[in-house]
């Protein structure tokens, strides 16, 4: 098959998502498909276009698999929703006309969310071409920007949520991470409509899991390079490691490292990361010296920087764990260390810590509750080694890199032997 990938991020680039699509696409590509990938030029990491990538709107280049397309992401501060809107929809824009453009003669689409405005690009593109599109969803917006106060307004809600809505219908397929998200989506898909229409668009929701890469990351020592590079040799380690944005509730970090700075002498917080809140968590902290703050790695060194923890914690503020599912929190399980999540309570991330028996659930924003969590665990040495046995064998199980892809192909197969896509166009 040749196919379109409109995602946001892609290698080089450093963001989680793009790690995500930039393995599937690679196993795609192993599968003997051509892809086209429409993406962002690198800026994830400080929010800015890197160094060597600046100067044009679009740079593309052309693979042995197909085509890389990088557009201009208009790279804005992710509080300042109005400008992010203009920065996606002048992004979007480029990406559609390239898509529309494609000379690989596509046989499908794929687009990623967020941004949420690739699933109408996606759909013009597929309607344009005639092929079927997949949507992905990896969080499910607007509902972030709502719970987080960022996006306020009863206008602006609802039109994002039309917007949401409609992207969904205009799909051939969405798929998500987890049975939650699986649920929210359905009931905005079939909002409104009669009883027969609303099974045909229930039906297109389809959970196809984030993989996790059992053989690259695995249990390890702690004491590591990373660990010497830092300062952190026999110090127990307690790590936050990913995006340091409002949807965590690192303040949570924050005030366990205060509460146990004199207490606990040889414990030190970790922060491995960067993201919009970094500034003012790290004023906030700057008196913390048993806090620190660590640069986001590369990738290939992610098994040494989740090895070098004792505990990882999981925080997202109320609300957020049933829109999204952290990447972050398979890793761990497959690196072999205990877990403390701040998530609502039957949530796909909580129900996971606590069926595979890999650590502890605690409600979210309840600093009381993640403090005494995180205690409990550093009071009990063979609790920690049990429950980082138990995460990796449950994640052993856990979707891999070419069975995600499979996912994919079968889909695509199965929209095309249906005839999605073919009266796009008419």
């Amino acid at each position: 098959m040749n196919l379109v990938v409109l995602c946001p991020h892609f290698e080089p680039d450093v963001a989680p998502t793009g790690a995500v699509m930039t393995r599937i696409a690679h196993e795609l590509i192993e599968r003997g498909h051509r892809l086209h990938i429409i993406t962002a030029l690198p800026w994830y990491q400080s929010h800015a276009i890197e160094p060597g990538w600046e100067g044009r709107l679009v740079r593309s280049e052309v693979t042995e698999w197909g085509r890389i397309s990088r557009v201009n992401p208009f790279p804005t501060d992710k509080r300042n929703l109005p400008a992010r809107a203009i920065a996606f929809g002048g992004f979007t824009a480029l990406a559609t006309a390239i898509g529309i453009g494609t000379r690989v003669h596509p046989d499908g689409v794929l687009a990623m969310s967020p941004p949420l405005t690739l699933g109408p690009a996606g759909a013009v593109v597929g309607r344009t071409r005639r092929v079927p599109v997949v949507f992905n969803i990896q969080d499910v917006f607007p509902d972030v920007a709502v719970e987080l106060g960022l996006l306020t307004g009863d206008r602006a809600i609802a039109g994002a949520r039309l917007l949401e809505r409609m992207s969904y219908r205009a799909s051939d397929a969405v798929t998500v991470l987890s049975d939650d998200l699986a649920d929210n989506v359905r009931t905005k898909i079939t909002q409104g409509l009669a009883p027969a229409r609303a099974t045909v668009q229930a039906a297109k929701v389809r959970v196809i899991p984030n993989f996790v890469d059992t053989a690259h990351i695995v249990p390890a020592d702690h004491e590591n390079d990373y660990r010497r590079t830092h300062g952190l040799s026999g110090r127990r380690v307690v790590m936050y490691a990913g995006n340091v944005g409002l949807s965590q509730s690192l303040d949570l970090v924050i005030a366990a490292a205060r509460a146990l700075s004199e207490t606990r002498p040889d414990v030190v917080f970790v922060i491995n990361g960067g993201g919009a809140a970094r500034p003012g968590l790290e004023r906030e902290a700057a008196d913390l010296p048993n806090l620190r703050f660590v640069d986001m790695a590369p990738i290939e060194q992610l098994p040494e920087v989740l090895a070098a923890a004792d505990i990882h914690v999981v925080p997202l503020r109320t609300g957020l764990a049933r829109s999204s599912v952290p990447s972050k929190m398979y890793s761990i399980l497959a690196a072999g260390r205990p877990i403390v999540a701040s998530v609502d309570e039957g949530t796909e991330v909580a129900r996971t810590v606590q069926e595979a028996g890999a650590g502890l659930a605690v409600p979210p924003d309840d600093a009381e509750a993640f403090i005494a969590a995180i205690e409990r665990l550093l009071d009990d040495d063979d609790a920690r080694s049990r429950m980082g046995a138990a995460a990796r064998e449950f994640v052993v199980g856990w979707a891999s890199p070419a069975a995600v892809a499979g996912s994919y192909e079968e889909l695509f197969s199965e929209l095309i032997d249906q005839g999605h896509g073919s009266h796009h166009g008419a």
